[in-house]
């Protein structure tokens, strides 16, 4: 029996080495497919479209209003605000409060009433409001500044720390919300990153779109810069989703070759 069990582990254990080895190397994958823009020549300069977002349904707008009689101007910034309470990237509670775009995609504005908000941008809302007061005779030259309060994308796949980022600047490229999310992983596939957008008319439907950060053309995409709402999918590569499937393919191999070595070794 030893030394029949002797035979069998000289006789295979080569094999096991050379099969081994082989499957280790095949999992290996190529270096430009783990680095970004490969393709970008030297001293090249980009332009990415920022792209202006419409309003849409359940957005929270934060409406500064302005005017050479600041105790009028009051009356807007402060009555009939809602408070809501959203959740920070660092998982804290924290408080917003403004102007809510209704279901309908209506906002209602003290004295101005409920007002068609959406499909319509910052800067036409802040000129409609400007123009608004002053046909009204409410304000004299007044000045409105609107915000998105409530601009967030988020981040899942394979990033080493999925996130949802609160954005108050309402601007971040796909780099800098990848960073964020401490980058992509290894295993993560920069050829096919998924982007999940917004349509923008009602703010229900959407779209995808698939994204190469491993070229130069997303650097001139209007997908570089994000919306409110993006949310982006790391794909795992194609090495990790076989590597697993080989692991567990070979564990029971491997555990009959260790088994067969330990009893040779024991047995001597």
């Amino acid at each position: 029996m030893q030394a029949l069990a002797k035979e069998v582990y000289q006789n295979n254990w080569p094999k096991f080495i050379i099969v081994l080895t082989i499957f280790i190397f095949t999992s290996c994958g190529n270096l430009k497919d783990a680095t970004y823009f490969n393709d970008v020549p030297q001293n090249y300069e980009f332009n990415a479209p920022v792209g202006v977002s419409e309003i849409k349904a359940n957005d929270l707008l934060g409406i500064s209003v302005n005017s050479i009689n600041p105790e009028a101007s009051e009356m807007f910034n402060l009555s009939l605000q809602s408070t809501f309470e959203t959740t920070t990237a660092s998982g804290q509670l924290s408080k917003l409060s403004g102007y809510l775009v209704d279901t309908e995609g209506y906002l209602k504005i003290p004295v101005l009433g409920s007002i068609k908000v959406a499909g319509m941008t910052k800067l036409e809302l802040e000129d409609f409001l400007e123009k608004e007061l002053v046909r009204r005779e409410l304000l004299v030259e007044p000045s409105v500044k609107i915000r998105n309060l409530n601009f967030k994308v988020s981040v899942l796949g394979e990033v080493n720390s999925p996130t949802v980022i609160t954005v108050p600047n309402e601007k971040i490229s796909i780099l800098e919300a990848l960073a964020r999310a401490g980058d992509i992983t290894i295993d993560g596939n920069k050829k096919d990153v998924l982007l999940m957008r917004e349509l923008e008319k009602d703010g229900y439907g959407k779209f995808m779109v698939r994204i190469d950060l491993t070229s130069d053309d997303i650097l001139e995409s209007p997908y570089y810069f994000l919306r409110s709402n993006d949310v982006i999918y790391v794909k795992p590569t194609k090495n990790k989703v076989d590597a697993n499937t080989a692991a567990i393919r070979w564990i029971p191999v491997i555990l009959s070759s260790l088994s067969l070595a330990i009893l040779v070794i024991t047995t001597r």
